[in-house]
């Protein structure tokens, strides 16, 4: 599972060549490492809004260091940048980011992170909508732009809602977020959040209980180690064929584990009666098992192999929803839970011969539109949307394929099982609990169709 063509152009013929030839040259992306401090360096604030004087307390609360000196890169490269443009009531304001940044630009340091705060435009109106929209333009923009393993966000965060903030910019200045890119989250957009504190930002899931569909191997067993290093218990799930592979993972992480086919008429009944038995409910629930059975629409006959169109809805579906519904309607998901759904560029974009692949998947986001306003007690509904993320199952893809994947992002590159986990992970955090109905695309920004 590497990237063969990122260690070519790190050569010293690779060097040459990209240079001269002007071909991809993709960043080495920094990425967290356990015991290690959010930002290392320092994060320039500035703007004018409700939470320009806020920023820097709310750094602090996270062991982030900040400065509001615009000259502070001049001396030494800053890390990151997160701007308030709550303030910016009208399109003619919107020059004040054009001010705030072409002088500073320049001084980031490789890898750093940009992160642009605003107001949902949904909740203003007249022209201060007009400018809160034009922030996601601006944001996706300099993403492209930034180069060197940067990344830009955009944060709606809605009034009153404040407080809730901080778990998101945790995640998107620190290395956790490093293919995330491009994104616009939004904060108390469907209702105000219970604000929930963290004691120990290194552990933010201790005492909690996490089920991981599809645990055993690639994007799942990511999952599993993540939310174990932040604390959680971690209920591993998979197919019985996996039981041994699944069995390891959960012994190696002092979990639990059960094997069933989620398909199953029973599978829903089953699930909820091993969380309730054995750990009294459960936390933070991640669909992430899922298949795929591709070919054209016009050769996806009803009884070819199976059935490829039923097989893949039900599983990435289906019994996502059907467990969903199961585990609230028992009042196992307890108050603060987190459901996560793991959806797909392809639910987004489309994909050739994917038509049963991307609807199961735009499925998973029609999930999280659907009960987003619907939850109580707190809980909260997410997606992510990975790009092309480097697995063994993509190591099997022929090499032109694979490199049209990995390159055309704003990052040259393909992402890793543990930046889908890191995503999760954050979503799954107490302290995101304004985080609530957002589809978030792990993808380095893809450069075409989202």
């Amino acid at each position: 599972m590497s990237d063969k063509y990122q260690g070519f152009a790190s050569s010293s013929i690779g060097k040459f060549l990209v240079k001269n030839l002007g071909l991809p040259n993709p960043t080495p992306l920094e990425r967290y490492a356990d015991g290690d401090p959010l930002v290392q360096g320092t994060v320039l604030v500035g703007g004018t809004g409700r939470l320009a004087e806020s920023l820097p307390g709310i750094l602090d609360l996270i062991g982030v260091a900040s400065t509001a000196d615009p000259a502070a890169g001049q001396a030494e490269p800053v890390k990151g940048i997160v701007i308030d443009a709550t303030g910016l009531t009208d399109s003619a304001a919107l020059v004040a980011l054009r001010d705030f940044f072409t002088p500073v630009l320049r001084g980031l340091a490789p890898c750093a992170r940009v992160v642009v705060l605003g107001t949902p435009p949904e909740l203003t109106s007249g022209p201060e909508r007009v400018a809160q929209r034009a922030l996601e333009g601006f944001t996706r923009s300099l993403g492209k732009e930034i180069g060197r393993g940067g990344t830009v966000q955009l944060v709606y965060v809605a009034v009153g809602q404040e407080a809730a903030a901080t778990s998101t910019l945790a995640f998107l200045l620190s290395p956790k977020s490093a293919y995330v890119s491009g994104q616009v989250v939004r904060i108390g957009a469907h209702g105000p959040a219970t604000h929930t504190n963290v004691e120990d930002w290194t552990r933010p899931l201790d005492g909690k209980v996490a089920l991981v569909t599809g645990a055993s191997r690639g994007i799942g067993e990511a999952i599993a180690r993540v939310l174990h290093r932040d604390g959680a218990t971690v209920v591993g799930l998979d197919v019985p064929q996996a039981a041994s592979e699944l069995q390891s993972l959960m012994k190696e992480l002092d979990g639990d584990w059960l094997t069933l086919d989620i398909t199953g008429k029973d599978a829903p009944q089953r699930i909820a009666h091993h969380l309730k038995e054995k750990h009294g409910g459960v936390d933070v629930v991640v669909h992430n098992a899922g298949i795929t059975r591709d070919r054209k629409l016009a050769n996806m006959a009803a009884d070819d192999r199976g059935d490829r169109w039923t097989s893949v809805l039900d599983v990435n579906l289906g019994a996502p929803e059907r467990i969903t519904r199961e585990l609230l309607a028992q009042g196992l998901v307890h108050d603060g839970g987190s459901i996560v759904g793991v959806a797909s560029i392809a639910g987004i974009a489309g994909n050739v011969g994917q038509t049963n692949y991307a609807a199961s998947k735009a499925g998973v986001i029609g999930l999280v539109d659907s009960l987003a306003d619907e939850l109580t007690e707190g809980i909260t509904i997410n997606a992510v949307a990975p790009g092309f993320i480097i697995t063994q199952m993509t190591d099997a893809v022929p090499f032109a394929t694979r490199e049209v994947g990995q390159r055309l992002n704003a990052m040259a590159q393909g992402g890793l099982p543990v930046d889908v986990a890191e995503t999760i992970a954050w979503y799954a955090n107490p302290a995101s609990s304004g985080v609530n109905g957002n589809v978030v695309r792990v993808c380095g920004q893809m450069m075409l169709g989202a």
